[in-house]
């Protein structure tokens, strides 16, 4: 069974910062795209940032631009989101997720084109 296991989430002010792992297992990461989505509550699951097979040519949604990076390790099969400057609408679960790779922006940011995903791991931004 494949897995991606996400780890990092918590609870933060304002203004502060987080880091997020997703580690995947039975699985070679290398040969996938992957990507970070959040979902808050009573809202659609939302694109947050993708990234290539090889760690290249990273796109993010305008929301995050800017305060988050995604980075990925193919030697330790495990991909990161470095979230800076938290803010309260940043409250969401966030979940990670692998894809075949793609060049095609509509297939990186659709939740329905990814493979896998892990089981998500809640951020809350306080005022």
């Amino acid at each position: 069974q494949v897995q991606l296991v996400e780890s990092g989430g918590g609870l933060v002010q304002a203004g502060g910062s987080l880091r997020l792992s997703c580690a995947a297992s039975r699985l070679t990461f290398s040969s996938y795209d992957g990507g970070w989505f959040r979902q808050a509550p009573g809202k659609e699951r939302e694109f947050v940032a993708h990234i290539n097979w090889g760690g290249g040519n990273p796109y993010y949604a305008d929301s995050v631009k800017g305060r988050f990076t995604i980075s990925r390790d193919n030697a330790k099969n495990t991909m990161y989101l470095q979230m800076e400057s938290l803010k309260p609408e940043d409250t969401a679960v966030y979940y990670c997720a692998a894809q075949k790779r793609s060049n095609i922006i509509a297939i990186m940011v659709a939740p329905a084109k990814y493979d896998y995903w892990g089981q998500g791991t809640q951020v809350t931004v306080s005022s």
